[in-house]
């Protein structure tokens, strides 16, 4: 919970009417945002994307990447950085603390890569994105005494280093440690993280709404018992038999699940030879549902189907569970705000009579889209079948996940989870859109701070969320 609004140094401004967007009044502080990133953190923290990018590392032994970035962090000043932290190798924290009493906002920097083909996802965007806004916000702090300061209350910034999103749940990990719902690490006199900001790159149009997908994934097994399949099968008790009547009751069950349901599976073990009535066989399996509630409805139909597989074949069955990730629910009040900065940034960035735009015409150069205003019709656009452990933390606190589109050039139109995504997430031209999406996320988490109204509401829309009680 944030400390008590006595406490803060608010700009008063219109009161906030959940039902609708933000105004915008005038986004007093993009353009020192805008200066900051461009003039004192693009040069510099492109060798850090580049070397995490260049590198990459799965979730967990993600130690280049770790360094890379603990040690860009250390040195700027004001931070306080934690390396291995919450007793994870890969993980870490770093803290700006203005000196005044005040909410603190954070950030997540992501790492991990994908096995093969390497930052397939882009959480070295995801990282540098992060990484610029948690750097832009505190610059704000430290204008004392210029005017934007008088706007500014007290409060911290809160940057997480988050390993293993790719399947592992660093952040779960890190919810259970508390650095979602304690004081930041090294420092007790602050308040708990407020927010949660995250971005994540692709290949549809910008969005602040995301909305993910709930997910389980787990193991299958069946034990039965080895009989020669031609000379005494009755012996046998078949485990192929009972995976494959699992298998196909599922592909039954298809046809009767909602829209945003999916169940996927491979068989990892179907025996080793033809003639073996087969003792054991397994499978991976993921289901996923557009909300946590509706998953653990569709786990008790998938889980009735492997348990159709145990009672017709005679065999035993085992279900172990890998990892879930719940949801991701985006907070539309930090929506609001997110989309009114990203907007403005791409107008300004793309103005039809500025030089931007006139070299980007005659090169024929690709531009990123505004972000409806229609919240409506954003957060359809936002809907993703994928998931990610964002979602856990949404369930924790106010979270916002924008999504932004980055360029491919001569790959064509290719998402995440494709070697094509990967090379282009590696380009200066995805490093620029990154650099992009941390200006408004740092506009939003200032808003935060600076707008009393915003807070409140935020957390009075997060009060009232999924699984919350009105």
């Amino acid at each position: 919970m944030a400390s008590p609004e006595s406490d803060y140094i608010f700009v008063d401004h219109e009161d906030c009417l959940p039902s609708k967007r933000d105004a915008d009044p005038d986004l007093a502080h993009l353009p020192e945002i805008s200066d900051f990133i461009d003039n004192q953190v693009a040069e510099a923290l492109w060798p850090v994307n580049k070397a995490i990018h260049d590198n990459p590392e799965l979730g967990y032994h993600e130690v280049i990447a770790h360094d890379a970035l603990t040690s860009f962090i250390e040195s700027r000043s004001g931070w306080n950085v934690t390396r291995h932290a919450y007793g994870i190798k890969t993980a870490w924290t770093a803290v700006y603390d203005s000196g005044r009493p005040g909410p603190v906002v954070s950030f997540n920097a992501e790492m991990d890569a994908l096995p093969i083909i390497g930052h397939a996802c882009g959480h070295n965007l995801i990282a540098s994105a992060s990484v610029a806004a948690a750097l832009a916000t505190a610059h704000i702090f430290s204008l004392s005494p210029s005017p934007l300061s008088n706007k500014i209350p007290g409060g911290a910034v809160l940057l997480i280093g988050t390993p293993a999103e790719e399947g592992g749940g660093g952040k779960i990990r890190l919810l259970k440690q508390g650095a979602y719902s304690s004081p930041p690490l090294n420092h007790p006199h602050l308040s708990p993280p407020s927010i949660s900001l995250i971005s994540h790159p692709g290949s549809i149009p910008a969005t602040a709404l995301v909305h993910t997908t709930a997910y389980s994934r787990f193991r299958v097994e069946y034990f039965g018992k080895e009989a020669h399949a031609a000379a005494e099968p009755w012996k046998g008790i078949n485990a192929l038999d009972a995976l494959i009547i699992a298998y196909n009751s599922v592909s039954v069950l298809r046809q009767q699940t909602m829209p945003g349901d999916v169940i996927q599976g491979c068989i990892t073990n179907g025996g080793a030879r033809p003639n073996i009535i087969y003792a054991y066989a397994a499978g991976v399996f993921v289901i996923r549902a557009r909300t946590r509630e509706r998953l653990e409805e569709l786990r008790k139909k998938v889980e009735a189907c492997f348990e159709a597989g145990e009672m017709a074949s005679g065999c035993e069955m085992a279900l172990t569970r890998l990892g879930e990730y719940a949801d991701h629910v985006p907070n539309r009040r930090l929506g609001g705000r997110y989309t009114a900065y990203w907007n403005r940034l791409v107008e300004s960035d793309f103005a039809d009579d500025g030089t931007k735009a006139s070299q980007a015409n005659e090169k024929e150069k690709w531009r990123p889209d505004k972000i409806p205003e229609d919240q409506d019709v954003d957060e359809m656009r936002g809907m993703s079948g994928a998931s990610s452990d964002q979602g856990d933390v949404s369930y924790a606190l106010p979270s916002l996940m924008p999504g932004f589109e980055i360029p491919t050039g001569e790959e064509g139109d290719v998402g995440p989870h494709n070697p094509g995504f990967a090379r282009a997430a590696g380009t200066k031209e995805a490093y620029e859109c990154a650099l992009r999406v941390g200006k408004a996320l740092a506009g939003t988490a200032i808003d935060v701070l600076v707008r009393k109204n915003l807070l409140r509401d935020v957390e009075r829309e997060f009060g009232n969320g999924p699984g919350k009680e009105d």
